[in-house]
């Protein structure tokens, strides 16, 4: 892969914020605010796509990004950008937004789902047992060895 492609990238989204590229799994990934919107493969980049705006790459003619894993052929939800937007920071600014907020609304589901996934663990999780016996105890006052006024004596009885 040609670091002068990845550098071209990141100019073509100058206008868009500051864009970092990072090594990964032999091509870049395209990051804005530490969210990947971009990837780089093979000296082609890719868009990140979803329900939201997947027709707007088919509607293009842009083809999915694929690969071959263990014999398979297995896909990304990434698009390959549009021929024109490669030309100008302008008119990549467009797709640059669209598949940035495609990767937001991934990453929002991700986090709900990680939400959704820690309160289940907790629910299944046995509540503390705790220190306390199930019974409270009672301190018993302690008995006085003092000496307790005789009680009056009844008539007709005696004491002994």
């Amino acid at each position: 892969m040609s670091a002068d492609f990845v550098d071209y990238v990141l100019e073509l989204f100058g206008p868009f914020g500051t864009i970092a590229a990072r090594r990964m799994f032999g091509g870049h990934g395209v990051y804005l605010d530490g969210l990947m919107f971009a990837l780089v493969s093979e000296d082609t980049l890719y868009l990140k796509a979803d329900e939201m705006n997947r027709i707007e790459f088919e509607q293009a003619g842009c083809e999915i990004f694929g690969y071959t894993r263990k014999g398979k052929r297995a896909t990304l939800n990434f698009f390959r950008a549009p021929e024109d937007a490669m030309e100008s920071p302008e008119l990549m600014l467009p797709w640059a937004r669209t598949a940035y907020a495609a990767a937001l609304r991934a990453n929002a589901k991700k986090q709900v789902a990680g939400q959704v996934q820690a309160a289940r663990k907790i629910a299944r999780q046995k509540p503390p047992e705790r220190d306390m016996p199930s019974k409270p105890t009672r301190k018993k006052a302690a008995k006085k060895n003092t000496a307790r006024p005789a009680k009056p004596l009844k008539r007709g009885k005696r004491a002994v």
